[in-house]
């Protein structure tokens, strides 16, 4: 079959899906601003298309998001329409509709299949907007803004014949009459590869090197920011710290913002937290906090396999792969008590839930898990069979993927 993927930042959660279908001899395309492919790709025909405006002065600042989607549904219009032009017709297309780009596709080809993945649907309350009370809208009308971040996906599920969601939690952010075309299948995980290894080391960037006989606690994100609990994290740090004199802080993630609003005065959320906990630790204890910054692949999963704690917190917002790959390698997990985890943390069956809100809790969490090494085998051994069971990628995610896309 022909089958167009449209994604901006291709493969993302495709990585697995295109090109298992390209083995399969489907013919695989992808419409995408990416100029580059990966070489495991080679069987995908690669297509890009460019923006040739931005955003224009004087919108109304609820539009300027919609504007962005329509700027990119526009452009990838002119792109299909060329593509048409040299007779390429596409019977299904799966997009990740969060950019805009499928808008106008079904105008293009209204005989292929539209599929789209469905992650997030916006709403004013019961979500991520207002949970943290930290962090609320200074502008009650911001209410505003965020019911027309949706108007992209309404009007891209009205064309679409199907939807796609990795959680049900994230499947139920969707109004009833999209919910119920959505299937839930997560993207899955590779649990051969994200495995225990009892032999590991990981090393920093000035030599020192960890081993499973150390005590260490990790914290991943993509960004370190409130929207995934970066600022309780840090703060659970100096009664955490105090208590295990032996333990190890390594903390993965960029700088910048990928939900939410950015932090004032031009700072990072990083560095704001870092002012306000840092000073409260002794010398010896800043010592033993290591910020890594983003990492590549397989030393992120030599960080899961050294690890001794792995936290995981997060506003309702989307899952994380992260806690999924944590789960795989074994990992004994504390998380935050929010919507997205109850699917896969089982309170003292496959981790530990505490509150979002209290750094205090969560240090205790971690500490009394630390003092007890028979719980974290028993909690560990009891996420990964869960990730197998539920999330293991060739034996129960991919194989679903490829029924749903082509049934």
């Amino acid at each position: 079959m022909k089958i167009l993927f449209v994604h901006q930042n291709f493969p993302s959660q495709f990585k697995h899906l295109a090109p298992a279908l390209a083995e399969k001899n489907h013919d695989v395309s992808v419409l995408t601003l990416r100029k580059t492919v990966d070489p495991t790709h080679q069987k995908i025909r690669l297509i890009t298309y460019t923006l040739d405006r931005g955003n224009a002065d004087g919108v109304h600042p609820w539009t300027i998001d919609f504007e962005s989607k329509v700027i990119r549904g526009e452009a990838c219009l002119k792109a299909a329409l060329k593509l048409r032009e040299e007779g390429y017709f596409p019977e299904i297309i799966i997009a990740h509709p969060g950019w805009g780009e499928s808008l106008f596709l079904k105008q293009v080809w209204p005989t292929a299949k539209l599929k789209l993945y469905s992650e997030f649907y916006y709403h004013v309350k019961g979500a991520d907007v207002g949970f943290d009370p930290e962090f609320l809208a200074p502008d009650p009308t911001d209410a505003g803004r965020v019911i027309l971040k949706n108007a992209n996906m309404l009007l891209q599920f009205q064309q679409a014949d199907a939807g796609i969601s990795p959680t049900h939690w994230q499947a139920s952010t969707f109004p009833p009459h999209i919910r119920e075309h959505i299937t839930v299948i997560h993207d899955g995980i590779d649990t051969d590869v994200l495995k225990p290894n009892p032999a590991v080391s990981f090393a920093l960037d000035n030599g020192q090197t960890f081993s499973r006989d150390d005590e260490i606690i990790t914290f991943v994100n993509r960004s370190l920011e409130p929207y995934r609990g970066f600022h309780v994290f840090m703060r659970s740090l100096p009664k955490l710290l105090a208590t295990r004199p032996d333990a190890q802080i390594l903390i993965v993630g960029r700088e910048g913002v990928s939900y939410g609003a950015r932090p004032p005065n031009g700072k990072s959320w990083k560095s704001l937290f870092c002012e306000e906990v840092l000073p409260k630790l002794t010398p010896q204890q800043r010592e033993r906090v290591h910020f890594l910054g983003t990492i590549d692949y397989s030393h992120f999963i030599s960080l899961l396999q050294v690890s001794r704690i792995h936290v995981y917190l997060t506003y309702p917002l989307v899952l994380s792969w992260s806690l999924l790959e944590a789960m795989s390698v074994g990992c004994t997990i504390v998380a935050s008590d929010t919507q997205p985890l109850h699917e896969a943390i089982k309170h003292d069956e496959t981790g530990r839930l505490v509150n979002f809100f209290d750094a205090g809790a969560l240090a205790d969490s971690i500490v009394q898990l630390l003092e007890d090494e028979t719980a974290r085998a028993r909690l560990g051994k009891l996420a990964r069979e869960f990730a197998i069971d539920n999330y293991d990628l060739f034996k129960h995610c991919l194989p679903r993927q490829i029924d749903w896309l082509l049934e």
